[in-house]
């Protein structure tokens, strides 16, 4: 049923973004890019004038809202600069992937963007297209272990000290559950990294007690509520959760819910998904971080086709995957979001309108 639910998501997107070719495309600002950071450019002769990006996105992160966005903001981006895109999204997970990364290769693309399904197990395949001459941007998540062409995503790391930082703040000593993200995904280990940074000072001299760090297999809610269950019905009063996206977080916080909890345990996620930036205006979510993917897709569109042309283009910073090669990357800030500044970050922003995050408020008031 999971499959089949995800399938006809995978057509709704699909169906989105034929349909989006018009739409307004977020302006890009200026970055603090270093002359220095030149892109080593891919040597490959464009066939005609018309450029094709394939993007592969792994479509078990579809079930999160902000992977549309990032798609359909993406494919709009690229149209504007004159690029066709044709969108691969795989259900069925690694294989699955596979099978369409072999399929858009057989499309004569000029560049292949991918949201990788196994940051580690993608990499024979994309060893396999670069060496027909097809250059590689891994978009949000590094792949490992094979050198990529570049590496466009948010700062992951900065993401978990976010997690932190508003942890800290809001309970300074207590008891702590980390629940971090898909054991398959680089940046959950990044993420992961930046969290415990900044709360090591406070295990360390005992005014935060880690009683659970649990690692999930997928981005999942499910599993998420599977793993959270049994520790909560243990005897020890729990203060905080660090949830590594908002998913994780709808779980808890159902969980929180179930013992009349919600809201008196410190519960923080990513990804600034509708129903979580309502329940932290309501008092339930304390902080999610929020990602300004439209940035982000609009960068990764004039990346790829900058790439493909040749052009100039400026790294933030150079990452290393384990393949002794530094990945020349691209490198956007998240930003906390809390209920006292959700006006001017998230919807400012036009990611989520006002009407919308305030809406459940709105109906207790009448």
């Amino acid at each position: 049923m999971k499959r089949i639910f995800i399938s006809i998501l995978g057509c709704i997107v699909l169906l989105c973004l034929s349909c989006s070719r018009k739409e307004d495309v977020p302006s890009r600002s200026a970055g603090s890019n270093s002359a220095n950071n030149r892109f080593p450019f891919f040597s490959r002769e464009k066939k005609d004038d018309q450029i094709t990006i394939g993007f592969s996105a792994a479509t078990d992160t579809f079930v999160i809202e902000r992977w549309y966005k990032d798609v359909r903001v993406f494919s709009s981006a690229a149209s504007e600069l004159g690029a066709n895109v044709v969108v691969q999204l795989s259900a069925g997970g690694i294989k699955e992937q596979i099978d369409q990364i072999n399929y858009l290769v057989k499309q004569d693309i000029d560049i292949l963007v991918i949201i990788p399904h196994d940051t580690e197990m993608i990499a024979g395949v994309i060893k396999q297209v670069r060496d027909s001459g097809i250059p590689v941007v891994a978009y949000d998540r590094l792949i490992i272990g094979v050198p990529v062409d570049a590496f466009i995503s948010f700062d992951n790391r900065e993401v978990g000290r976010h997690f932190g930082r508003a942890l800290i703040d809001e309970v300074p000593g207590g008891n702590y559950v980390i629940v971090n993200g898909a054991v398959n995904d680089s940046n959950s280990y990044e993420v992961n990294a930046g969290l415990h940074e900044i709360l090591q000072p406070y295990v360390d001299n005992g005014q935060v007690q880690v009683v659970h760090e649990v690692w999930l297999n997928e981005w999942s809610f499910d599993e998420a509520l599977e793993v959270l269950e049994p520790l909560l019905e243990q005897d020890i009063e729990i203060h905080a959760i660090s949830c590594a996206n908002d998913q994780i977080a709808a779980a808890a916080i159902q969980l929180l819910s179930e013992r009349r909890l919600a809201g008196t345990v410190a519960v923080v996620g990513q990804d600034a998904e509708l129903i979580n930036c309502q329940r932290v205006v309501e008092g339930v979510q304390l902080m999610t971080v929020y990602k300004p993917i439209g940035k982000l897709a609009v960068r990764a569109a004039e990346l790829a086709v900058s790439i493909v042309n040749q052009e100039q283009l400026m790294y933030d910073t150079l990452m290393d995957n384990q393949s002794n090669t530094m990945i020349p990357s691209y490198v956007e800030s998240p930003i906390a979001v809390f209920s006292h500044n959700m006006d001017e970050i998230v919807i400012k922003d036009g990611f989520h309108s006002a009407e919308d995050v305030y809406r459940n408020m709105v109906r207790s008031k009448n």
